[in-house]
C-alpha cells in the first residue's frame, strides 16, 4: 500500500524539510481539518497517539482522580491504561456475545445493581469502592460501533460522560434510530480517541491519534493537555504532556485519508466474501463476526470463533497462513489489575470469547483466491463434532 503511494507520500516529506515545521503546524491543522470534517465533527486534536488521545479526553472532559469509568474487558490495554492515567478506576462490564462490544444491558445491570444513585449530590457511585462514576468508555471493538444509542441514553439518564474509544473504528458508522440517521464512529459521544498506529485501517508510519469532539472548550483543553498545559508558547495554564502530533505524520495521513473510503469498501467486500465462503463450508463449529442491520463496520479485523482454536491456529501456520487472537487474555485477569478484585469467571462471556476468537487474514488488497485458500484450510483444521457454534443473529 504504502508503494503504491510512495510519490505522495515522499512529496509529504520534502514538503516537511522545505518549511522546517516537524511538529505542530500547518500540515497538523490541515489534517485536523480533513479529519473532523470526515467524522463529522466540529473539532479534531492531532495526539502522539491513540492512548494519549483517550486519556486526553477523559481528562479534558472532567473524568478527574477517584472517579469511576465504565468500559470492557475485552480490549486492548491502553483503553484501561488511559482510564487509570486519567487518574480514574475502570470497572468493567460484559460484553454482547453477538458483537463483543459493551452490551447496554449490561451497563445498566451494573448501575442498578451495583451502584447507588446519590440525589443529593447528583451523582452514581459504585458501592464496592465508594467512589462517583462518572464515564463509560464503549470500545468500537474490530471497526465495529457499540450500541450508542442505547448507551447514550444510559449516560443521560445517569448524567454520566460518554467518551468512544474509536482506535479501530475509522470511518465506521453506526443508525441512529433516534436520529434517524446515519452516524459516523466519533462523533456520537461528548469527544472520542482515534490510534493512526501503522497496522490500523487510517495508519501514520509511526505512533499518531486524534481526539474529536464537537465541543470547543473539549478541544482546547485536549490541546493544551497534549501540549505541557500550554495556552502559548511559555504560558502554562496547567500541567500537560508531551503528547504532540509530528508534522510528517499528520502529512502522510492526510495523504491516505483519501483512500480511506475505498479502502474501507475493499474490505467491507473482503468479509462479504469470508461469510459467503464459510457459509459454503457446511460447518457449523465456525461462528462468524455479525454485523447488525444498524451498524456499518470497517473490518480492521475480521474474526470467527472456534472452539479448537489453539490448534487452529499451529496448523494454519504450517501451512503458511498467519492468524491472531484479539484478545487472549480479558483484561479484569491481567496481573496488571489484579487490585481490582476481579476473578475467573466474573465476565463469562468475555471469557467465553477470549478462548475461541481467531482473527483471519484481513486488509484491502485481500484477493478472492487468497481468501479461498484461508478458508479451504479452516474446512480441513476445524472439528466436526462438539456443540453448534452457529452464527448469532441480531436486529
Amino acid at each position: 500500500m504504502h508503494i503504491e503511494l510512495e510519490q505522495e507520500l515522499t512529496e509529504v516529506f520534502k514538503r516537511a524539510l522545505r518549511t522546517a515545521g516537524f511538529i505542530g503546524g500547518p500540515m497538523v491543522e490541515e489534517f485536523e481539518h480533513a479529519f473532523a470534517e470526515f467524522c463529522g465533527t466540529k473539532y479534531c486534536v492531532g495526539v502522539g497517539s491513540g492512548t494519549d488521545a483517550l486519556r486526553f479526553a477523559l481528562m479534558a472532559a472532567g473524568v478527574k482522580s477517584g472517579d469511576v469509568v465504565i468500559t470492557v474487558p475485552n480490549t486492548f490495554i491502553a483503553t484501561t491504561e488511559a482510564i487509570s492515567q486519567a487518574g480514574a478506576e475502570p470497572r468493567f462490564v460484559d460484553i454482547d456475545e453477538r458483537t463483543y462490544n459493551m452490551d447496554p444491558a449490561k451497563v445498566r445491570e451494573y448501575l442498578e445493581g451495583s451502584c447507588t444513585v446519590d440525589d443529593r449530590l447528583g451523582v452514581v457511585i459504585d458501592n464496592k469502592s465508594g467512589k462517583p462514576v462518572t464515564a463509560i468508555v464503549p470500545v468500537h471493538l474490530y471497526g465495529q460501533m457499540a450500541d450508542m444509542d442505547s448507551l447514550v441514553e444510559l449516560a443521560e439518564q445517569y448524567k454520566l460522560i460518554v467518551i468512544e474509544d474509536a482506535c479501530q473504528a475509522h470511518g465506521a458508522q453506526y443508525f441512529s434510530k433516534k436520529e434517524n440517521r446515519w452516524r459516523t464512529a466519533g462523533s456520537m459521544g461528548r469527544a472520542a480517541a482515534f490510534s493512526f498506529y501503522p497496522g490500523k485501517n487510517l495508519g501514520a508510519c509511526g505512533e499518531a491519534g486524534a481526539v474529536t469532539t464537537n465541543e470547543e472548550g473539549l478541544a482546547q483543553k485536549s490541546r493544551m493537555l497534549r501540549d505541557h498545559g500550554q495556552t502559548k508558547k511559555y504560558h502554562h495554564a496547567l500541567e500537560g504532556y508531551n503528547g504532540r502530533l509530528d508534522a510528517i505524520q499528520a502529512g502522510i495521513l492526510q495523504v491516505k485519508l483519501k483512500y480511506l473510503p475505498q479502502w474501507t469498501e475493499m474490505r467491507r467486500t473482503a468479509a462479504s466474501r469470508y461469510r459467503e465462503l464459510i457459509s459454503a463450508m457446511g460447518n457449523d463449529k465456525v461462528t462468524v463476526s455479525c454485523e447488525p442491520e444498524w451498524s456499518r463496520c470497517v473490518y480492521h479485523l475480521f474474526v470467527v470463533r472456534v472452539e479448537n482454536r489453539d490448534e487452529l491456529i499451529k496448523q494454519l501456520a504450517s501451512t503458511g497462513i498467519g492468524t491472531g487472537i484479539h484478545y487472549p487474555i480479558p483484561l479484569h485477569l491481567q496481573n496488571a489489575y489484579v487490585g481490582l478484585g476481579y476473578k475467573t469467571g466474573d465476565f463469562p462471556i468475555t471469557e467465553k470469547v477470549a478462548a475461541e476468537i481467531l482473527s483471519l487474514p484481513m486488509y484491502p488488497h485481500l484477493r478472492g483466491d487468497q481468501q479461498s485458500g484461508v478458508v479451504r484450510e479452516l474446512t480441513k483444521s476445524v472439528v466436526t463434532e462438539g456443540p453448534s457454534l452457529m452464527e448469532p443473529k441480531i436486529a
